[in-house]
């Protein structure tokens, strides 16, 4: 009797085990199995709006179920992640990620979930270029030049830095940190504010979006002395990154999806297949490139690594800089 009970107890076991891998794939090949919300921290038409509709029209033709846009548009986005951290770990709450969120680890003292911890990288979508602009009668034409007159003129080149912790306000404070250099920093409301100010010449620099940014820097309303991408951008091939004359120097801001921890494997990784399979199409990089939005994909291990490193670099220049949310 024994001897019958033990092969019972062994072979339940080792169905119990067996168990959470033949569910997930389960769910995964039933996936999914009504309509996918993505919710977005920012409000209709803007950037990430924009994105996550783009993206989320392309699961829907996949996937086979509608993928629904809900934007909740406040405090960086916070709320929109901390709301998708207490969903349903099933793959039909998905939420739309950013820099901000690597930002928001440190910048905010107490937040109610940390994104490393409670959300799953489920797929990087595009990298979001600034580029560091002057008013056309500002005599620096390169960073270099730029770097020459701030030292020579301590203290007179003022700066257009968006409210804080947004990546342009991180872009000028690594900038400064990184370089030395005595310049500025006038704080704004928002990138209207700063656009207009730097038009009329009441501040020399500012760190801004391309996308917002690249008509004027071609029609020379504004003069472009570098992209703070890693390697040129196409759509400004002609310009300079920061980093080739200020080595290391690096701050593009980026969008992807994550999901509740505890998110089956199987389907965060057929997700990632589905939207990487979308930046690769044709139509899909268009869209992107005339937003000046490289397309950036990683598999969910290489998007986890990075939000990582992403969080603890910004951490390191919120420390050093000693930047407090408002």
């Amino acid at each position: 009797m024994k001897l019958h009970h033990r092969r019972q107890f062994l072979q339940l076991a080792a169905g119990a085990a067996a168990l959470p891998a033949t569910s997930g794939i389960a769910s995964a090949q039933g996936y999914p199995s009504r309509p996918v919300r993505i919710v977005v921290g920012g409000a209709p038409g803007g950037q990430p709006d924009i994105t996550a509709r783009l993206i989320g029209q392309w699961l829907s033709d996949r996937l086979g179920q509608p993928v629904i846009i809900e934007n909740r548009p406040s405090a960086g986005g916070n709320i929109a992640t901390e709301a998708v951290t207490r969903a349903p770990a099933d793959g039909h709450t998905l939420v739309h990620i950013s820099a901000t969120g690597a930002i928001s680890a440190t910048l905010y003292e107490k937040l109610n979930y940390n994104l490393i911890r409670d959300i799953a990288p489920v797929a990087s979508v595009n990298r979001i270029p600034l580029v560091l602009v002057v008013h056309p009668s500002f005599p620096a034409r390169t960073v270099p030049e730029l770097l020459d007159y701030a030292r020579s003129n301590p203290g007179k080149i003022n700066l257009a830095t968006p409210p804080k912790g947004t990546g342009p306000h991180l872009a000028a404070a690594l900038f400064t940190m990184t370089t030395g250099v005595n310049l500025v920093q006038v704080p704004y409301r928002g990138d209207i504010e700063v656009m207009t100010d730097l038009f009329a010449g009441q501040v020399q620099a500012g760190f801004v979006g391309i996308a917002p940014s690249i008509e004027s820097i071609r029609t020379g309303k504004l003069r472009a002395l570098a992209v703070t991408t890693a390697e040129r951008l196409e759509a400004l091939s002609d310009i300079a990154t920061v980093g080739e004359s200020v080595p290391g120097y690096e701050a593009s801001g980026w969008f992807g999806l994550g999901a509740p921890k505890n998110t089956p494997a199987e389907i965060i990784d057929k997700l990632n297949k589905e939207v990487n399979a979308g930046l690769a199409d044709p139509k899909i990089t268009a869209r992107l490139s005339d937003m000046v939005l490289p397309v950036f994909a990683l598999s969910p291990s290489e998007f986890g690594k990075f939000i990582a490193d992403e969080t603890e670099k910004w951490g390191k220049v919120i420390r050093a800089a000693g930047i407090k949310a408002d």
